[in-house]
């Protein structure tokens, strides 16, 4: 009997393809010989682009990947004896393989726990207080997620209160948004009011969750934080000599909106899978649906002769929470898929515990 074929529509949306408008582009600017090293047209024109969006003169960088957009932007605010405080499921504390410690030079993350993947200022207050002399690494950045590793959505009066906190406590404030383009279209905002105009003052904003190949954004709100990046970007080997292709992708998601198009799309589907899941599962989602992800308690034999229908995704939390991750790709069908087979395994557990009852 042949092995049924692999499926990755739900395990993550990095599975996905590139998007039409990304790949496009992309193909544009294969047509003809450019400078080199991020002077070409293309990198200027996400530049431009960037600063449109955002209604801000800020300072824009391509950065191969998330890690290292993350992991050189915190280093850009920190020397190697301090602290950035970020939940405790943040990508730079749990996926990063310590890349924000490595380039810093050895600043300390000092993770916190908190409801739906979100920061907690209670717990965040009793971090500080535990790193207040010369004796542990001095806290200088808060990190925050957006949306979160859960799925989860910062308001923007969340994101206020966060970064009036830090200014109180002398602190810069990060932004990973490896799937910010799903906060602004679950908030239906304008990108502004949820990053500089509340107080962040940079942003990783990432572009392979939603559409390209490779390349993140690293957007600097107040420039002077920003000096001497580019050399810390090249000696961290992040700038490409064919720049333009990591850039032209962004030109095709950024122009006509594409970027909020995918992610209400992924959005839309992550809320069509979670209600029709409830429906055959008789349960909700673990954490609020709020962007492209959908977290699920499943039983181990469930999710085995998911696994053996060909269908991948994987454990999120021990011991029985999985993800679900919707994309730009991600269609209907697939979804029906996928129900009808959670629906088919339900029936061949019942009519096994039939039987040997």
């Amino acid at each position: 009997m042949a092995s049924p074929k692999e499926r990755f529509d739900f395990a993550s949306d990095n599975t996905a393809a590139i998007c039409p408008p990304a790949w496009a582009a992309l193909n544009e600017a294969n047509a003809e010989a450019e400078i080199s090293y991020g002077d070409d047209k293309w990198t200027r024109r996400v530049v431009a682009r960037v600063r449109e969006i955002f209604e801000r003169d800020c300072e824009v960088f391509l950065i191969f990947n998330g890690t290292a957009a993350n992991a050189l932007a915190l280093a850009q605010l920190c020397r190697s004896y301090h602290g950035v405080i970020c939940h405790e499921n943040a990508h730079s504390q749990t996926d990063e393989c310590g890349a924000p410690e490595f380039f810093s030079g050895g600043a300390k993350l000092i993770p916190t726990s908190g409801r739906n993947g979100k920061l907690d200022l209670g717990n965040i207050e009793t971090a500080l207080l535990r790193h207040r002399d010369v004796h542990s690494p001095k806290p200088r950045v808060l990190s925050l997620t957006q949306a979160t590793e859960f799925g989860t959505v910062y308001r923007r009066d969340e994101i206020e209160g966060i970064c009036e906190f830090a200014r109180r406590h002398s602190l810069f404030v990060h932004m990973d948004g490896a799937r910010f383009s799903n906060a602004v279209a679950a908030l239906d905002c304008t990108p502004k009011s949820i990053t500089w105009e509340a107080g962040v003052d940079v942003l990783c904003f990432g572009g392979t969750k939603n559409g390209t190949a490779a390349g993140e954004l690293v957007v600097f709100f107040k420039k002077e934080l920003a000096h001497e990046f580019d050399y810390r970007a090249k000696q961290g080997g992040q700038l490409a000599s064919k720049m333009r292709f990591l850039a032209a992708p962004w030109v095709g998601l950024l122009n006509d909106d594409a970027w909020i198009g995918n992610a209400r799309h992924s959005n839309n589907c992550a809320q069509l899978l979670a209600r029709k899941l409830a429906g055959v599962l008789g349960t909700e989602p673990v954490f609020p649906c709020e962007a492209s992800a959908v977290f699920l308690r499943l039983q181990e034999r469930l999710v085995t002769q998911l696994h053996n229908r060909g269908w991948r995704f994987y454990k999120f939390i021990e011991p029985d929470i999985y993800r679900l991750m919707c994309s730009w790709a991600t269609t209907e069908k697939q979804i029906d898929d996928f129900v009808a087979d959670v629906t088919k395994s339900l029936a061949a557990k019942r009519m096994a515990a039939k039987y040997t009852a």
